[in-house]
């Protein structure tokens, strides 16, 4: 048989599983070039990474029209969004890591691998429609994150932010296994999601959906870092290298949302006024703790992991919308911009910690008279993260934000809205610094900062990080623009 023929080709290309399985052979690929090279020719893994990424998009491109719903996945509108933000985000992260990675000496070839791992497991995590299976996509997700925050094992901060990682995942996963069995039993032994509903409500046991919907929130908000299950999140961004802290904790926060919006708007029907309650308090507080503690913040990473916290109750909003028409494509929109913004903000910091080995704040001050590049994207990024209007953030927010309130999250909206105002402050602050602020009288180049992580012999690769840092922030300014095509694409999208 020939095994190029036409059908065969169109029956791998409508594999329903088809993206997971190409990063799963690029996986493989890095792992035995790296070996047969003994770690040379880490350029040619970088460029495996890339055509990987970008072959999976379009591979789930092309499916976008096949709907394929499979023993343990479901390949739903909303699952194949939540994939291409995975596919998009591990494509853009890793222009900026490769500079990183190479100019301090770390190896490409785990740093990729732990990545492509990642990636697949949370695009397994957002398509998962059985209690098993997002069990273990959820651990597939967790552990490479704890070993890329430990990469740097010459920094003792980044063993220390591996270390939390590992014991708070492990402690979320242990609630989620302490959730799940109360499922499975009185269910009557079923694992399918929709399943496991139809037991429960026929089950005179169904009370016992109560502490399940305990367990799981309180599992669930370890992933999210909603307050007040937060503790990690800190740590973790200030400890971790760079490149991982705009890859991992971000990539939780795209998968998790939409492994939890399917858990609690179908599994839990017959309690919405609890879980929506209990969800609502969680989102309402992680809005005020994150901008209030991010104004006190004095390390850049620190600072960004407190919106980070807030961010995520924003898009809780959406899900407490449960509108598959305007809710959910609100939170998805807000999603996608987040994941620009969230990428511009470290495309800027990366280059900048690379060179001077430091993250704080009052070292940003009068950049723009030595660096203007790096001083461009935050000018345009910092407002949109803040909600200033014109650039997308501002779009986003308010569409989410207006959904919300029709929806009847009317505690957790005005908090929204006033939290966004505060935070507002610290972003312009650190712009106000770059251009107003003195960093004692020198004008010395910022690649000869003392702590640098780069020797004095390694030259700096500035082209791709500046290429990227313009394309995030003009992609997360001029998004804003099209933001009702995009709710348009993504209504309708829910299982």
């Amino acid at each position: 048989m020939n095994p190029f023929s036409p059908k065969l080709i169109y029956t791998l290309a409508n594999f329903p599983i088809l993206p997971e399985i190409i990063l799963i052979l690029s996986l493989i690929t890095i792992v035995v070039i790296d070996l047969s090279n003994k770690g040379r020719n880490t350029i040619l893994l970088h460029k495996i990474f890339i055509i990987s990424t970008l072959a999976g998009t379009a591979a789930l491109l092309y499916q976008w029209n096949f709907p394929i719903a499979s023993e343990h996945s479901h390949t739903s509108n909303f699952s194949n969004i939540s994939r291409f933000f995975l596919l998009i985000r591990s494509f853009l992260s890793v222009l900026s890591s490769v500079d990183y990675i190479l100019c301090s000496k770390m190896s490409l070839a785990e740093f990729s691998s732990f990545k492509l791992t990642a990636g697949l497991g949370g695009m397994v995590l957002s398509g998962a429609s059985d209690l098993v299976t997002i069990y273990v996509s959820l651990e597939f997700l967790a552990l490479p994150s704890c070993f890329l925050s430990g990469y740097a094992k010459r920094d003792i901060r980044s063993s220390e932010a591996s270390t939390k990682f590992l014991l708070m995942s492990g402690a979320s996963s242990s609630l989620l296994l302490y959730g799940f069995p109360l499922l499975y039993g009185p269910s009557g032994g079923q694992l399918q999601i929709d399943e496991v509903v139809d037991g429960i409500l026929s089950s005179r046991y169904a009370p016992i959906s109560y502490v399940s919907v305990a367990f799981i929130t309180a599992g669930t908000a370890f992933k999210l870092s909603l307050f007040p299950f937060h503790q990690w999140t800190p740590d973790v961004y200030e400890g971790s290298p760079t490149p991982v802290v705009a890859f991992s904790p971000v990539t939780s926060k795209v998968a998790a949302p939409a492994s939890f919006t399917r858990l609690f708007g179908l599994m839990f029907p017959h309690l919405p006024n609890e879980w929506h309650i209990a969800v609502g308090l969680l989102a309402t507080s992680s809005m005020i703790l994150g901008n209030l503690v991010a104004v006190t913040q004095r390390s850049v990473k620190r600072m960004l992991a407190y919106p980070s916290i807030s961010q995520i109750g924003y898009i809780m909003i959406g899900v407490l919308a449960a509108d598959s028409g305007n809710g959910y494509a609100s939170m998805i929109t807000y999603t996608f911009i987040y994941i620009l913004m969230n990428l511009g903000t470290f495309a800027r910091i990366t280059p900048f910690g690379l060179r001077t080995g430091t993250d704080n704040i009052r070292d940003y001050a009068g950049l723009y008279m030595r660096d203007p590049v790096l001083t461009f994207s935050p000018v345009l990024r910092s407002p949109s993260l803040g909600g200033i209007p014109p650039p997308s953030g501002f779009s986003g927010k308010l569409h989410l934000f207006w959904h919300g309130w029709k929806a009847g999250s009317y505690p957790s909206v005005p908090v929204a809205l006033v939290t966004s105002v505060i935070s507002i402050y610290y972003y312009l602050k650190i712009i106000k610094l770059m251009f107003t602020g003195k960093n004692g009288g020198s004008d010395t180049p910022i690649t000869s900062g003392r702590n640098s992580l780069v020797s004095p012999s390694i030259p700096i690769l500035k082209s791709s990080l500046e290429i990227a840092m313009i394309i995030r922030a003009l992609a997360s300014t001029l998004s804003g623009i099209f933001i009702d095509p995009i709710i348009e694409i993504t209504r309708n999208t829910f299982f």
